[in-house]
């Protein structure tokens, strides 16, 4: 899993985050690797989130690991399908060269694990780093003999050509293989690591090329060894996860990756450049356009690992624990990959949240299986409506999502169809179907069904915890710009109605710019950074925001709500944004009239 801090360590101990490599040996397209990948759809227990050494310090531990795995048993005495079991990062012991596991927290080793995993048909999964071997805290694993010859000039990173290295972690992954591993995640990838006997010998660019190379080759071989084995690529192997404007046509994956991996990931769960009052929707919004830009990088869409749903109680996943779990899990779904990934805090869920999550996992389950998956709408970052309609002989299911400030009506790409149904809404807004036009609310995430899917059987029901606005209107302001990184405004607001608030913040290019005031236990929350104030008669007023919170992947905006109860319909209201950055910002603000139910 990509952390911010865990990266930055990296890049403040010298190593360098690789360039794409737009290039390749044996031309390849992605259209000649349409068969390969998964030969079917999965679902995968990854317990990253249910601790989190990166930030929290919250380790890995047995206990934390077993009681996971009880929690699988109990959700698939539900109905929840769950086919793996990650170990996520840490699982091994510093000198242990990933073939003993941390002694502390795990003195008996992992048999325990292992054999609980086969009596319950749960296929065990482990982390890997591909060649990094520290953070900012130091060394997460020592350099072992075998491996010496292999330490880059950079001592952070271990050579994959040259050094014993990787024929040492080639027969590490077939030892796990033989105690019954099935999925082997890889993360991290640095492929500029090169030894002080090769650094002269070859360009950067010859020893980016020879390090994946041996990479792949060696990944490759094991598949063919063992070809049930399942290889995820996280970290390191090519897209941009940054930000959620970033021109698709910019941005290459070597084709030849999927060739090695089954599926690729297309970024950790964070906040998009859509600005939203609910920040969770946010989240989601980020990873529909991951997965609307890793297809446009020509990547078939079920060999995208979205790794969207992540609940839990660590800073990883922002402390969401369930806030709006149901919207996410019908998107991890909806979005068409063939790896399902979810993380965290199963515990949270009770036995009648793990109904319902295998109510949502039967009716997409059957249409992954089809591969017929497809994006509709806008591009997710531009902030309009899209969606994911995914279809079989029997009719076609869409999800909807509108992450704008209005009121919406889609067209959905449904043809020849005679009945529909709305299965499920965020609370609030009710949203109306009338042949193909959907009609849905702000921020407002809608499944439809047409044909056989228009039936009760397939009903997911309301999400109350969410409240999209029944209406919502622009109020037409006027901000000022009064001192640097610092905008106000005074509006009359309209009586009987809430006021939104949203606020952004861009480089001086238009592209926008976030805060990173750092991620747990040390960080400070992005809103001491990004502030939105309301007064009235000189005095302030209570304003309610979701984004007040450490955020290690960075926030470009701000969102908040005066309640109309708060606030005298009859007087001015003064609002005030800024920001505490220390670049000059260009920032933009927007207001709204909002009624709720």
């Amino acid at each position: 899993m990509k952390r911010r801090n865990f990266i930055t360590g990296a890049v403040s101990l010298g190593i360098i985050m690789h360039p794409f490599v737009r290039a390749w040996s044996k031309p390849s397209s992605f259209n000649d690797l349409k068969l390969a990948g998964p030969a079917k759809p999965v679902f995968i227990y990854n317990n990253w989130s249910a601790y989190d050494e990166l930030s929290d310090n919250k380790p890995q531990t047995e206990e934390l690991a077993m009681r996971e795995l009880a929690e699988i048993v109990r959700l698939k005495k539900s109905g929840v399908e769950i086919d793996y079991y990650v170990m996520d990062a840490f699982w091994f012991d510093l000198w242990g060269g990933y073939r003993t596991w941390h002694k502390q927290h795990w003195p008996n080793g992992p048999d325990k694990w292992l054999a609980i995993c086969k009596e319950n048909n749960i296929k065990p999964g482990m982390w890997f780093s591909t060649n990094l071997i520290a953070t900012h805290s130091g060394r997460f694993l020592e350099v072992i003999p075998e491996w010496k010859d292999a330490l880059g000039t950079d001592p952070n990173i271990m050579c994959l050509f040259d050094g014993g290295y990787l024929n040492h972690l080639a027969k590490t992954l077939q030892i796990w293989y033989d105690k019954g591993v099935r999925l082997f995640k890889f993360d991290f990838a640095y492929f500029e690591a090169v030894t002080p006997a090769m650094k002269d010998k070859y360009s950067k660019e010859e020893v980016l090329e020879k390090n994946k190379v041996a990479f792949m080759g060696m990944l490759q071989q094991f598949r063919k060894t063992n070809p049930d084995v399942l290889i995820t690529g996280y970290n390191g192997f090519g897209g941009n996860m940054e930000n959620t404007y970033t021109p698709f046509d910019n941005v290459k994956i070597d084709a030849r990756w999927l060739d090695t991996f089954d599926t690729l990931y297309c970024g950790d769960p964070r906040f998009s450049d859509v600005p939203m009052m609910n920040i969770w929707r946010s989240q989601d919004n980020y990873s529909d356009h991951q997965v609307s830009a890793y297809q446009a990088y020509g990547m078939p869409i079920r060999r995208i690992d979205n790794c969207a749903f992540m609940i839990g109680k660590t800073g990883t996943c922002y402390y969401r624990a369930l806030h709006c779990w149901k919207g996410m899990l019908i998107l991890e779904l909806a979005r068409g990959g063939w790896v399902n990934v979810y993380h965290g805090n199963l515990e949270l869920l009770s036995n009648e949240d793990a109904g319902w999550f295998a109510k949502v996992q039967s009716l997409y389950h059957p249409l992954q299986k089809q591969d017929s998956t497809v994006t509709f709408g806008a591009i997710p970052g531009k902030g309009k409506p899209y969606g994911f309609k995914s279809s079989d002989s029997r009719g076609i299911v869409c999800t909807v999502i509108n992450p704008s400030q209005q009121t919406a009506t889609i067209e959905l790409p449904a043809s020849m169809v005679s009945r529909s149904k709305i299965l499920y809404a965020d609370g609030g807004f009710k949203p109306t179907i009338k042949g193909k036009q959907l009609t849905l609310g702000a921020e407002q995430l809608v499944v439809v069904g047409f044909e056989a899917y228009a039936n009760e059987k397939y009903h997911l029901g309301t999400d109350d915890t969410i409240n999209i606005p029944l209406s919502i209107d622009k109020i037409e302001t006027s901000f000022a710009v009064t001192a640097k990184n610092i905008i106000e405004c005074q509006l009359n607001p309209v009586a009987g109605k809430d006021l939104r608030i949203i606020m952004r913040q861009f480089y001086k290019n238009g592209d926008p710019f976030r805060s990173w005031p750092g991620a747990p236990p040390d960080g400070k929350n992005v809103s001491e950074v990004i502030i939105i104030k309301a007064s009235q008669d000189g005095k302030e007023l209570p304003l309610h925001i979701e984004y007040d919170k450490m955020i290690w992947s960075g926030l470009s905006w701000g969102v908040g709500e005066l309640k109309h109860e708060t606030f005298d319909p009859t007087k001015p209201v003064s609002i005030q944004c800024l920001s505490k950055e220390n670049d000059a910002l260009k920032l933009t603000a927007d207001v709204y009239a909002v009624v709720y139910a």
